[in-house]
């Protein structure tokens, strides 16, 4: 048995070390031949300027810088890796502009919520599983992208909505980003940022949210379909902060549900990012700019 798991085991790594000198060497062969990797790349994510030879040489540019910090990056480290992804064509600035919408600013001036004490505070740390995988449990839904908008703050609360539901309800729903976006405009500003905390309390309000389906993302600011609002499909009762600086309670919600969280998701290594578990010390500050779960 041990040697069928060292052998299993060496295939594994051999396949791992195989995959990445793969990665590597499409990389070099992208900068030894960059108009035509180039072509492919911009044919395979359907970019809009193919037919625009001065924006097209200008995103070649920005592209090729990319590729060399990529290269460059991926050197330096071993656990997680970048690539030429959708948004490799895009400047660092550009990349901020669009996609950051978590509002930090907002978060740091919410006054402090008062009441009833954190809901897991009572568990004991030993009682906790190893691990959990709310994938494995149903509890989160199809991969989604926010596109050129930075409604991350939205994504990330229906996330947690739709987690929480299917815990009690045993059934998966995916709810509504856009309705958030289009409607949730007292204190959010849809595309231009928002706070999760802000948006619970709109589905409160509101008496709940309505389906992906039948409100379906644009990932751009609309009108507000009015009639849509009354079509609650899942709805919540309320909301809870999981209190600042303390992993052991942070641990103990997320073995119980689905969490929103915000992550410091501005630096170019983000924006980057292909695979494995990412551990950049560059992206463990407290400048917030992104939500998810």
């Amino acid at each position: 048995m041990s040697g069928t798991l060292f052998l299993y085991a060496f295939a594994l790594l051999t396949a791992v070390a195989g995959a990445a000198h793969t990665r590597e060497q499409h990389m070099i062969s992208a900068r030894s031949r960059p108009e035509f990797h180039f072509q492919q790349w911009v044919a395979e994510h359907s970019k809009p300027y193919a037919g625009n030879p001065v924006e097209y040489a200008r995103r070649l540019a920005i592209w090729l810088e990319n590729l060399e910090y990529i290269l460059s990056y991926n050197a330096k480290h071993s656990g997680h890796w970048l690539g030429l992804n959708s948004l490799a064509d895009l400047t660092h600035d550009e990349y901020r502009e669009r996609y950051l919408g978590f509002d930090n600013a907002k978060r740091l001036q919410r006054p402090k919520k008062l009441g009833a004490p954190f809901k897991y505070a009572s568990v004991e740390e030993k009682a906790l599983p190893v691990s959990i995988d709310w994938r494995e449990k149903g509890a989160v839904s199809e991969v989604k992208n926010q596109a050129q908008c930075g409604s991350c703050w939205a994504f990330s609360t229906t996330g947690s909505v739709e987690g929480i539901s299917a815990i009690v309800t045993g059934k998966m729903i995916s709810l509504s980003e856009q309705e958030l976006v289009d409607c949730d405009k007292d204190q959010d500003q849809g595309c231009q940022g928002g706070l999760m905390d802000n948006a619970y309390q709109f589905i409160i309000a509101n008496g709940g949210l309505d389906t992906e389906a039948d409100y379906p993302y644009t990932a751009t600011d609309g009108d507000c379909q009015k009639k849509k609002l009354k079509r609650h499909v899942v709805s919540i009762d309320g909301y809870e902060d999981v209190p600042a600086n303390d992993e052991k309670a942070l641990k103990k919600a997320v073995a119980h549900q689905p969490v929103s969280v915000a992550i410091e998701a501005d630096q170019k290594a983000f924006q980057l990012y292909m695979g494995g578990v990412f551990s950049d010390d560059a992206c463990a500050g407290t400048r917030l700019g992104r939500s998810t779960i």
